[in-house]
């Protein structure tokens, strides 16, 4: 063994660079299974962020199904999720270009269903036995905002006829296994899915249309996720009315618990598509839950109610689907990239069908994330993964502490996990310490912790960061004078809040984050024009609030640099929301740097600018800090500096 060398923190020379991280990854998504067949998608970075639905049949093949240039990809609610369903060996899925609902045979080329019209689709099961589709519909063929159903499609002629509507969202349209019932889900404003959402059950005639509509389940204040039909034609569904989203069937008495437990089976409604359980039997229901921020895999026996835990070699599981004597999902470990493994459910064996990078990286530079709890406002606590710098090959002067990044995570209702995270890996091995911060409002630790956000967005956030970052300044981990703090989307707003409305932070990066709330509130897309009356207030009603914390109206207390990475086509975070703040900076003499990447929405995808993004930011903070990079960097242009 050779001696580390000795170099300060941030020129440590790493073997994890953005080319490695962006070479041959792909982003793995939605799954399905037809038979023995598996499905699932893919987005592709070195495709220019193109979604591919990649088969692997019953003897192990692995086949692109839909060819280039066609991107698999909804745009209903905007964030899409549920783009295609498959049945019999045929695929049926949403074109991004043109938004159309396409048909694919195996073997044959996609054929277009739906006619060239302002509609969007998502979510859809297929009627077999009347030759059609059952889908969330998003209708922008009018003024104002889009109107959503739920609304079936005839297959061979395209025709779309609603089925039900009056409600301003619609998601999750599921049809019993004898076709003679359809449940879905739907919610008004201002309430987002996870604050509540009713649960609707209608009979289905022969003629495919409903009659007797109903709400089973669910209110303003009861999140409903995932119904779904067990084979034996019961309706289960997943439901937070003790506070945590638990497992309930529905018998027509009413609704009984299965499981009750102080953890959660279900998501945030962000995305179509999203599932955390299946049947193996009518009697077997496969499922994962997560308790304490740490996920699990478990059988749970719908006659005795008895859940046992199956062991897998993962710390958390995705878009759990499941087959006859089989299961399929997205698995992640603190060291290995994200995988699609497939399950067999009598052995146990674990498959891994693919992976999302071939990246291979010898565990001596990698950083394990340690969970930790520490204290913030008003006596609670709060909660993140810490990443300790880590290289074989270097150590730091004695007695010198990491500069830390502490990263915030969008939504602002989503939640952060201990997944192998090459970016982040990027940063330790160079010498950077990483706080991942699951602050108050995020899921997996029931509903109280997830209101704690309610009405103080912009406030609650910004204090667990900031007291994240100072509990590991006071346990003498990292260096108190180069703490920096990034995110992207809502947690670009909580890194600007930060930098603004606090003296902690001494730089920090935003990709596409707000920083006018007023804007974001009158010009959003209208699956969140409402989200603030939650996390702030009625909107104009409380403009003072908006106004208090937007960091755009109080740039005269920002006194660190920042630098802005956005997408000119993003339409949930608009790019004047980066270059109002930007030109503000500028205004103030503030080091400051904006990045801005044509053909790219909301979250980048395509793999020269997530490279860019990296080692942007790396650069950003090298010249703030005043550390050598040992790497060639490609420098942004910083004014002001």
């Amino acid at each position: 063994m050779t001696a580390s060398a000795i170099a300060p923190f941030g020129s440590w020379k790493s073997p994890i660079t953005s080319d490695l991280i962006v070479a041959g990854t792909v982003g793995l998504g939605q799954m399905a299974i037809d038979g023995h067949d598996i499905y699932w998608s893919e987005m592709r970075p070195t495709e220019a962020g193109r979604s591919v639905i990649v088969r692997q049949s019953a003897d192990g093949e692995i086949t692109d199904i839909t060819p280039a240039p066609l991107n698999v990809r909804t745009r209903v609610h905007e964030y899409g999720g549920g783009a295609y369903v498959v049945e019999d060996g045929v695929v049926y899925f949403s074109n991004f270009a043109d938004q159309r609902l396409y048909r694919q045979a195996q073997g044959k080329p996609p054929d277009a269903i739906t006619p060239e019209v302002p509609m969007r689709y998502a979510d859809a099961v297929v009627d077999r036995s009347r030759h059609r589709l059952i889908c969330v519909c998003e209708d922008h063929s009018g003024g104002g905002e889009p109107g959503n159903s739920i609304a079936s499609v005839s297959i061979e002629s395209g025709e779309v006829t609603v089925l039900a509507s009056g409600f301003d969202f619609y998601a999750a349209p599921r049809l019993s296994p004898d076709g003679t019932k359809l449940v879905w889900i739907c919610w008004n404003h201002p309430n987002m899915p996870w604050d509540g959402t009713e649960l609707w059950l209608a009979e289905v005639q022969p003629d495919g249309s409903i009659a007797s509509p109903v709400r089973i389940a669910g209110g303003v204040t009861e999140s409903i996720f995932q119904p779904e039909w067990s084979p034996d034609n019961a309706l289960y569904f997943v439901g937070d009315r003790t506070g945590w989203w638990n497992l309930y069937r529905w018998q027509s008495g009413g609704s009984e618990p299965l499981c009750e437990k102080s953890a959660e089976f279900g998501l945030p409604h962000w995305i179509f598509g999203m599932c955390t359980y299946g049947f193996e039997s009518a009697q077997s229901l496969i499922c994962t839950y997560s308790e304490n921020g740490i996920q699990h895999l478990a059988r749970l026996d719908t006659k005795t109610r008895e859940l046992s835990e199956i062991p897998i070699p993962y710390a958390s599981i995705s878009g759990l689907r499941v087959g006859a004597g089989f299961a399929v999902f997205g698995a992640g470990s603190p060291t290995t990239p994200g995988v699609i493994a497939r399950l067999d459910l009598q052995s146990g064996e674990v498959t891994v069908l693919r992976r999302s990078s071939g990246l291979e990286i010898d565990p001596s530079y990698l950083s394990i994330p340690e969970a930790i709890e520490f204290p913030t406002e008003n006596g609670l606590t709060a909660y993140g993964f810490y990443y300790a710098p880590k290289n074989l090959d270097f150590d730091a002067p004695a007695g010198d502490r990491p500069p830390l990044l502490v990263k915030s995570h969008g939504g602002p209702t989503a939640a952060t996990s201990p997944n192998f995270n090459p970016s982040i890996q990027y940063w330790t091995s160079r010498g950077f310490a990483i706080l991942d911060v699951n602050y108050g409002g995020s899921t997996g630790y029931g509903r109280a912790y997830r209101e704690r956000l309610k009405d103080f967005w912009g406030i609650v956030d910004v204090d667990d960061c900031v007291n994240g970052a100072k509990y590991l300044v006071d346990r003498g981990l990292v260096d108190g004078d180069r703490l920096c703090i990034d995110g992207g989307s809502a947690g670009g707003y909580t890194t600007l809040a930060a930098l603004t409305f606090r003296n902690v932070f001494k730089a920090g990066a935003s990709f596409y984050g707000v920083s006018d709330l007023e804007a974001l509130a009158t010009d959003t897309h209208k699956f969140e024009s409402r989200y603030l009356d939650g996390l702030i207030g009625a909107y104009p009603a409380r403009k003072d609030l908006y106004q208090a914390r937007s960091p755009i109206h109080a740039v005269d207390r920002l006194s660190c640099p920042a630098i802005f990475f956005q997408g000119d086509e993003d339409k949930i975070v608009p790019p004047n929301q980066a270059e109002m703040m930007v030109n503000a900076l500028r205004q103030k003499g503030l080091p400051v740097a904006y990045v801005l990447f044509a053909g790219e929405q909301h979250g980048f995808r395509k793999a020269e600018n997530i490279k860019r993004t990296l080692d942007g930011e790396f650069y950003f903070y090298s010249r703030v800090f005043g550390f050598e990079p040992a790497d060639a960097i490609e420098p942004v242009a910083i004014e002001n500096l």
